[in-house]
Protein backbone atom coordinates (compact mmCIF):
# COMPACT_ATOMS: atom_id res chain seq x y z
CA UNK A 1 0.00 0.00 0.00
CA UNK A 2 0.93 3.42 -0.59
CA UNK A 3 2.29 5.39 2.29
CA UNK A 4 0.19 8.77 2.95
CA UNK A 5 1.42 11.67 2.49
CA UNK A 6 1.12 15.48 4.17
CA UNK A 7 2.39 18.34 4.20
CA UNK A 8 2.66 20.87 6.81
CA UNK A 9 5.22 22.97 9.17
CA UNK A 10 6.41 22.37 12.58
CA UNK A 11 4.93 25.85 13.70
CA UNK A 12 1.48 24.34 13.02
CA UNK A 13 -0.46 22.60 15.55
CA UNK A 14 -3.13 21.00 13.19
CA UNK A 15 0.37 19.63 11.59
CA UNK A 16 1.57 18.11 14.93
CA UNK A 17 -1.82 17.10 15.92
CA UNK A 18 -2.02 14.83 12.47
CA UNK A 19 1.27 13.56 12.70
CA UNK A 20 1.30 12.12 16.22
CA UNK A 21 -2.06 10.69 15.22
CA UNK A 22 -0.56 8.54 12.22
CA UNK A 23 2.02 7.64 14.46
CA UNK A 24 0.01 6.02 17.49
CA UNK A 25 -1.94 4.12 14.60
CA UNK A 26 1.21 3.01 12.71
CA UNK A 27 -0.47 4.39 9.81
CA UNK A 28 2.34 4.44 7.10
CA UNK A 29 3.27 8.05 6.17
CA UNK A 30 5.40 9.88 4.51
CA UNK A 31 6.15 13.99 6.30
CA UNK A 32 6.40 16.41 3.47
CA UNK A 33 8.10 19.66 5.43
CA UNK A 34 6.91 22.95 3.70
CA UNK A 35 3.71 25.05 2.90
CA UNK A 36 1.67 26.48 -0.14
CA UNK A 37 3.91 29.26 -0.27
CA UNK A 38 6.50 26.78 -2.27
CA UNK A 39 3.46 24.64 -4.02
CA UNK A 40 4.92 20.99 -4.34
CA UNK A 41 5.47 20.19 -8.37
CA UNK A 42 3.15 17.09 -9.69
CA UNK A 43 0.85 17.60 -6.44
CA UNK A 44 -2.93 18.84 -6.67
CA UNK A 45 -3.83 21.93 -4.91
CA UNK A 46 -6.78 22.30 -1.91
CA UNK A 47 -9.31 24.17 -2.45
CA UNK A 48 -8.51 25.75 0.82
CA UNK A 49 -4.86 26.12 1.76
CA UNK A 50 -4.63 24.70 4.94
CA UNK A 51 -1.74 23.22 6.86
CA UNK A 52 -1.60 19.74 7.19
CA UNK A 53 -2.98 18.97 3.55
CA UNK A 54 -3.72 15.35 2.84
CA UNK A 55 -2.55 13.69 -0.30
CA UNK A 56 -5.26 10.52 -0.27
CA UNK A 57 -4.55 8.15 -3.54
CA UNK A 58 -7.34 8.79 -6.12
CA UNK A 59 -8.59 7.60 -9.24
CA UNK A 60 -6.67 10.90 -10.61
CA UNK A 61 -3.42 10.03 -8.73
CA UNK A 62 -3.70 12.28 -5.94
CA UNK A 63 -6.70 14.61 -3.72
CA UNK A 64 -5.84 17.04 -2.01
CA UNK A 65 -7.58 16.96 1.60
CA UNK A 66 -7.78 19.49 4.56
CA UNK A 67 -9.12 20.13 7.93
CA UNK A 68 -8.26 17.60 10.22
CA UNK A 69 -11.83 16.29 12.00
CA UNK A 70 -12.86 14.92 8.44
CA UNK A 71 -9.82 13.64 8.10
CA UNK A 72 -9.44 11.98 11.09
CA UNK A 73 -13.25 10.32 10.52
CA UNK A 74 -11.63 9.28 7.06
CA UNK A 75 -8.62 7.31 8.56
CA UNK A 76 -11.62 5.50 11.33
CA UNK A 77 -13.18 4.56 8.31
CA UNK A 78 -10.43 2.95 6.35
CA UNK A 79 -8.11 2.11 8.97
CA UNK A 80 -9.25 -0.33 11.61
CA UNK A 81 -6.47 -0.91 14.17
CA UNK A 82 -6.17 1.58 16.92
CA UNK A 83 -8.65 3.70 16.60
CA UNK A 84 -8.80 6.86 18.66
CA UNK A 85 -12.65 7.59 18.16
CA UNK A 86 -15.00 5.60 21.00
CA UNK A 87 -17.70 3.38 19.40
CA UNK A 88 -19.73 4.04 22.17
CA UNK A 89 -22.04 6.56 20.67
CA UNK A 90 -21.74 8.67 24.15
CA UNK A 91 -17.94 9.01 24.66
CA UNK A 92 -17.65 9.74 21.04
CA UNK A 93 -19.75 12.90 21.15
CA UNK A 94 -17.45 13.82 24.30
CA UNK A 95 -14.65 13.55 22.32
CA UNK A 96 -15.54 15.27 19.42
CA UNK A 97 -16.41 18.01 21.78
CA UNK A 98 -13.30 18.50 23.52
CA UNK A 99 -11.31 17.57 20.09
CA UNK A 100 -13.70 20.71 19.12
CA UNK A 101 -12.62 23.05 21.98
CA UNK A 102 -9.04 21.93 21.07
CA UNK A 103 -9.14 23.08 17.91
CA UNK A 104 -11.18 26.28 17.70
CA UNK A 105 -10.88 27.30 21.41
CA UNK A 106 -7.41 26.14 22.62
CA UNK A 107 -6.10 27.61 19.22
CA UNK A 108 -6.64 30.65 21.20
CA UNK A 109 -4.28 30.62 23.08
CA UNK A 110 -1.69 29.13 20.58
CA UNK A 111 -2.39 32.77 18.45
CA UNK A 112 -2.43 35.03 21.41
CA UNK A 113 0.75 33.78 23.27
CA UNK A 114 2.69 34.11 20.02
CA UNK A 115 1.62 36.84 18.94
CA UNK A 116 0.39 39.36 21.78
CA UNK A 117 3.83 39.48 23.76
CA UNK A 118 6.60 40.88 22.29
CA UNK A 119 9.12 38.62 23.28
CA UNK A 120 6.81 35.43 21.62
CA UNK A 121 6.72 37.45 18.83
CA UNK A 122 10.30 38.27 18.05
CA UNK A 123 10.92 34.20 19.29
CA UNK A 124 8.43 33.01 16.59
CA UNK A 125 9.12 35.70 13.25
CA UNK A 126 12.71 33.52 12.29
CA UNK A 127 11.31 29.90 13.09
CA UNK A 128 8.20 31.02 10.44
CA UNK A 129 10.36 32.08 8.11
CA UNK A 130 12.80 29.24 8.24
CA UNK A 131 9.91 26.39 8.65
CA UNK A 132 9.06 27.73 5.56
CA UNK A 133 12.84 27.38 4.10
CA UNK A 134 15.77 26.31 5.53
CA UNK A 135 17.65 27.67 2.72
CA UNK A 136 16.83 31.23 2.99
CA UNK A 137 20.14 33.73 3.35
CA UNK A 138 19.73 36.27 5.90
CA UNK A 139 18.60 39.18 4.57
CA UNK A 140 15.62 37.75 2.96
CA UNK A 141 14.70 35.66 6.27
CA UNK A 142 14.63 38.90 7.69
CA UNK A 143 12.48 40.53 5.94
CA UNK A 144 9.75 37.04 5.49
CA UNK A 145 10.13 37.13 9.66
CA UNK A 146 8.83 41.02 9.59
CA UNK A 147 6.18 40.14 7.14
CA UNK A 148 5.03 37.29 8.82
CA UNK A 149 5.23 38.88 12.62
CA UNK A 150 3.07 42.03 10.87
CA UNK A 151 0.86 40.24 9.32
CA UNK A 152 -0.11 38.02 12.28
CA UNK A 153 -0.34 40.49 14.65
CA UNK A 154 -2.67 42.47 12.27
CA UNK A 155 -5.06 39.16 12.70
CA UNK A 156 -5.07 39.35 16.75
CA UNK A 157 -8.20 40.96 16.70
CA UNK A 158 -9.96 37.87 13.94
CA UNK A 159 -9.37 35.11 16.61
CA UNK A 160 -10.43 37.53 19.78
CA UNK A 161 -7.45 38.19 21.14
CA UNK A 162 -7.37 41.73 22.24
CA UNK A 163 -6.21 43.59 25.31
CA UNK A 164 -9.65 43.85 26.35
CA UNK A 165 -9.75 39.48 25.81
CA UNK A 166 -6.59 39.04 27.09
CA UNK A 167 -7.25 37.62 30.31
CA UNK A 168 -10.11 35.78 29.84
CA UNK A 169 -7.80 33.63 26.98
CA UNK A 170 -5.46 33.02 29.69
CA UNK A 171 -7.21 32.23 32.14
CA UNK A 172 -8.73 29.79 30.29
CA UNK A 173 -5.23 28.20 29.48
CA UNK A 174 -3.83 28.12 32.88
CA UNK A 175 -6.93 26.25 34.23
CA UNK A 176 -6.16 24.05 31.39
CA UNK A 177 -2.91 23.80 32.26
CA UNK A 178 -4.03 22.42 35.64
CA UNK A 179 -7.31 20.09 34.43
CA UNK A 180 -4.52 18.18 32.28
CA UNK A 181 -2.04 17.48 34.79
CA UNK A 182 -4.66 15.83 36.91
CA UNK A 183 -6.30 13.78 34.21
CA UNK A 184 -2.81 12.85 33.20
CA UNK A 185 -2.06 11.79 36.71
CA UNK A 186 -5.53 9.46 36.83
CA UNK A 187 -5.07 7.66 34.01
CA UNK A 188 -3.36 8.97 31.03
CA UNK A 189 -5.44 10.73 28.63
CA UNK A 190 -9.03 12.44 28.16
CA UNK A 191 -10.78 9.46 27.99
CA UNK A 192 -8.92 6.54 29.03
CA UNK A 193 -6.04 5.09 28.93
CA UNK A 194 -5.46 5.09 25.68
CA UNK A 195 -5.45 8.26 23.30
CA UNK A 196 -8.54 9.75 21.53
CA UNK A 197 -9.02 12.61 18.81
CA UNK A 198 -9.43 15.22 21.86
CA UNK A 199 -6.30 14.06 23.09
CA UNK A 200 -4.48 15.06 20.17
CA UNK A 201 -6.35 18.09 19.39
CA UNK A 202 -5.40 19.59 22.56
CA UNK A 203 -1.67 18.23 22.50
CA UNK A 204 -1.07 19.62 18.66
CA UNK A 205 -2.01 22.89 20.23
CA UNK A 206 -0.15 22.54 23.58
CA UNK A 207 2.76 21.52 20.92
CA UNK A 208 3.74 25.44 20.44
CA UNK A 209 2.52 26.73 23.79
CA UNK A 210 4.99 24.45 25.03
CA UNK A 211 7.84 23.74 23.12
CA UNK A 212 7.93 27.10 21.21
CA UNK A 213 6.49 30.40 22.40
CA UNK A 214 8.43 31.47 26.04
CA UNK A 215 5.88 32.75 27.80
CA UNK A 216 3.17 29.91 28.22
CA UNK A 217 6.37 27.29 28.14
CA UNK A 218 7.70 29.20 31.16
CA UNK A 219 3.64 29.19 33.06
CA UNK A 220 4.05 25.01 32.37
CA UNK A 221 7.65 24.46 33.30
CA UNK A 222 6.59 25.78 36.92
CA UNK A 223 3.31 24.52 37.24
CA UNK A 224 3.19 21.49 35.85
CA UNK A 225 6.32 19.54 34.29
CA UNK A 226 4.03 16.33 34.11
CA UNK A 227 2.11 18.03 31.15
CA UNK A 228 5.72 18.52 29.80
CA UNK A 229 6.53 15.49 29.70
CA UNK A 230 3.05 14.15 28.25
CA UNK A 231 3.25 16.07 25.30
CA UNK A 232 7.00 15.33 24.58
CA UNK A 233 5.49 11.42 24.98
CA UNK A 234 2.33 11.97 22.90
CA UNK A 235 4.20 13.42 19.63
CA UNK A 236 5.30 9.25 19.47
CA UNK A 237 3.05 6.45 20.94
CA UNK A 238 3.35 3.90 18.32
CA UNK A 239 5.11 1.94 20.87
CA UNK A 240 1.59 2.38 23.36
CA UNK A 241 -0.27 -0.74 24.24
CA UNK A 242 -4.18 -0.05 22.99
CA UNK A 243 -5.26 0.59 26.12
CA UNK A 244 -9.40 0.87 27.64
CA UNK A 245 -11.84 3.98 27.26
CA UNK A 246 -13.18 5.36 30.62
CA UNK A 247 -16.50 2.83 31.93
CA UNK A 248 -19.56 4.93 31.46
CA UNK A 249 -19.88 4.57 35.76
CA UNK A 250 -16.37 6.96 35.89
CA UNK A 251 -16.86 9.11 33.21
CA UNK A 252 -18.31 11.73 35.55
CA UNK A 253 -15.65 12.36 38.01
CA UNK A 254 -12.87 12.19 35.23
CA UNK A 255 -13.74 14.98 32.66
CA UNK A 256 -16.46 16.71 34.66
CA UNK A 257 -13.73 19.54 35.19
CA UNK A 258 -13.13 19.76 31.66
CA UNK A 259 -16.31 19.79 30.51
CA UNK A 260 -16.82 23.06 33.42
CA UNK A 261 -14.25 24.66 31.18
CA UNK A 262 -15.55 24.50 27.91
CA UNK A 263 -19.17 25.29 29.25
CA UNK A 264 -17.48 28.11 30.95
CA UNK A 265 -15.55 29.66 27.71
CA UNK A 266 -16.06 27.43 24.32
CA UNK A 267 -19.86 27.34 24.58
CA UNK A 268 -21.04 30.61 25.23
CA UNK A 269 -18.28 31.65 22.76
CA UNK A 270 -20.01 29.68 19.92
CA UNK A 271 -23.49 30.41 20.42
CA UNK A 272 -22.26 34.18 20.69
CA UNK A 273 -20.77 33.44 17.29
CA UNK A 274 -23.60 31.72 15.58
CA UNK A 275 -26.54 34.47 16.86
CA UNK A 276 -24.52 37.35 15.65
CA UNK A 277 -23.99 35.10 11.96
CA UNK A 278 -27.88 34.42 12.05
CA UNK A 279 -28.78 38.33 12.47
CA UNK A 280 -26.32 39.11 9.92
CA UNK A 281 -23.64 40.59 12.01
CA UNK A 282 -20.02 40.98 11.24
CA UNK A 283 -18.86 41.55 14.78
CA UNK A 284 -19.90 39.84 18.14
CA UNK A 285 -20.07 41.57 22.11
CA UNK A 286 -21.24 39.00 24.49
CA UNK A 287 -19.44 38.06 28.13
CA UNK A 288 -17.16 34.99 28.75
CA UNK A 289 -16.54 33.90 32.17
CA UNK A 290 -17.86 37.34 33.44
CA UNK A 291 -15.73 39.22 31.09
CA UNK A 292 -16.75 41.43 28.04
CA UNK A 293 -15.30 39.58 24.72
CA UNK A 294 -15.84 41.27 21.19
CA UNK A 295 -13.98 39.84 17.65
CA UNK A 296 -15.24 39.43 14.44
CA UNK A 297 -17.94 36.66 13.51
CA UNK A 298 -16.14 33.41 12.20
CA UNK A 299 -18.39 31.42 10.15
CA UNK A 300 -16.48 28.38 10.59
CA UNK A 301 -16.73 27.95 14.01
CA UNK A 302 -21.24 28.36 13.42
CA UNK A 303 -20.28 25.44 11.23
CA UNK A 304 -18.91 23.86 14.60
CA UNK A 305 -21.85 24.38 16.48
CA UNK A 306 -24.05 22.95 14.17
CA UNK A 307 -22.36 20.04 13.52
CA UNK A 308 -22.21 19.36 17.69
CA UNK A 309 -25.91 19.62 17.58
CA UNK A 310 -26.98 17.68 14.77
CA UNK A 311 -24.77 14.99 16.25
CA UNK A 312 -26.07 15.31 19.29
CA UNK A 313 -29.49 14.91 17.79
CA UNK A 314 -28.27 12.21 16.47
CA UNK A 315 -28.14 10.32 19.29
CA UNK A 316 -30.38 7.78 21.10
CA UNK A 317 -33.10 9.12 23.57
CA UNK A 318 -31.43 7.36 26.38
CA UNK A 319 -27.76 8.27 25.18
CA UNK A 320 -28.97 11.77 25.19
CA UNK A 321 -30.72 11.58 28.73
CA UNK A 322 -27.00 10.53 30.10
CA UNK A 323 -25.02 13.01 28.21
CA UNK A 324 -27.81 15.51 29.71
CA UNK A 325 -27.15 14.28 33.49
CA UNK A 326 -23.32 14.46 32.74
CA UNK A 327 -23.81 18.40 31.52
CA UNK A 328 -25.35 19.05 34.55
CA UNK A 329 -23.96 22.41 36.25
CA UNK A 330 -20.84 22.42 33.50
CA UNK A 331 -22.58 25.41 31.07
CA UNK A 332 -22.34 22.58 28.40
CA UNK A 333 -26.21 22.70 28.69
CA UNK A 334 -27.28 24.41 25.54
CA UNK A 335 -25.47 22.35 23.03
CA UNK A 336 -28.70 19.66 23.86
CA UNK A 337 -31.02 22.23 24.14
CA UNK A 338 -34.46 21.90 22.42
CA UNK A 339 -34.05 18.20 21.66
Amino acid sequence: MQDLELLGVPGSPYTRKMLALLRYRRIPHRMIWGSHFEPLANYPVPKVKLLPTFYFPSAKGKEAVVDSTPIIERLEREHADRRVVPDDPLLRFIDRLIEDFADEWVTKAMFHYRWHYAEDAAHAAPLLAFWQNLHLAEGPAKTSSQAFASRQISRLYVVGSSQQTARVIESSFERLVGIMDRIIQRQGFVLGTRPSAGDFGIYGQLTQLVWVDPTPARFVAKHSPRLHAWIDRTDDLSGLETGQWTDRSQIHSHVNELLQEIGRVYVPFLFANAKAIQEGQAEFETRIDGQAWSQPVFPYQAKCLAHLRQEALSLSADVRHTLLDLFKGTGCEPLLADF
